[in-house]
């Protein structure tokens, strides 16, 4: 735990604030404040509350608790800098990049990636037909379950319980809905009419992070 001096100068120095400019603020004397400031004595709950006030600190983090204010203020001069937080997604198991492969569920299994990351799930890619939407074998990719997707959009699809990565597109009138790589080496997979029974979209691939 810092003690009271050492965040007293932090948060001076962080808001580029004298000592003098300070007292003006709290109506504390410059002998008393200097003498908080070399560690001689700390305020009492009174005097503590104005020097939080006008620092805009938390009276706990000033006197040495609550690290994440701590770290709420180390960032506040900063604007180019965010915190990482982190967040397990489950690990369903294996998603085709080339022919459908049996969807296995390892539901023990989670993935630590960013928290921002609006997902319910990952799997692993494997193969190659999505290389040039930058989703290379072994990835993760990150889905958020929706029943449907977007015209052009990256989803995964169950066809016949075996998973693949694809985007999709869908033809109401004609009821035709087709499976498109990003490698033109794999030509679109199509499903007419009552064929269409045997595919369902578990959801929408909104990131993809190499485990290399």
């Amino acid at each position: 735990m810092e003690d009271f001096t050492a965040r007293l100068n932090q948060a001076l120095q962080q808001k580029q604030m004298t000592q003098s400019e300070l007292c003006e603020k709290t109506g504390i004397s410059r002998s008393t404040m200097s003498q908080y400031c070399s560690g001689s004595f700390r305020p009492r709950d009174g005097k503590l509350r104005r020097i939080a006030k006008a620092l805009g600190v938390k009276e706990a983090w000033l006197m040495g608790y609550d690290s994440e204010e701590a770290q709420e203020l180390s960032l506040e001069n900063y604007p180019n800098l965010r915190p990482v937080r982190l967040k397990r997604f489950p690990l369903l198991g294996e998603i085709a990049c080339g022919k459908p492969i049996f969807a296995q569920e390892e539901r023990e299994s989670f993935i630590m990636a960013d928290a921002d990351i609006h997902a319910d799930f990952c799997l692993l890619a494997r193969g190659d037909s999505m290389i040039g939407a930058r989703i290379y074998d072994g990835d993760a990719v990150f889905i958020r379950s929706q029943p449907m997707v977007d015209n052009g959009e990256i989803a995964a699809v169950i066809i016949d319980d075996e998973a693949t990565l694809k985007r999709v597109y869908y033809d109401r009138k004609h009821a035709r809905l087709q499976l498109v790589a990003e490698n033109p080496a794999y030509s679109p997979l199509v499903y007419v009419g009552e064929e269409l029974e045997y595919v369902r979209i578990l959801g929408k691939a909104v990131g993809f992070m190499s485990l290399l």
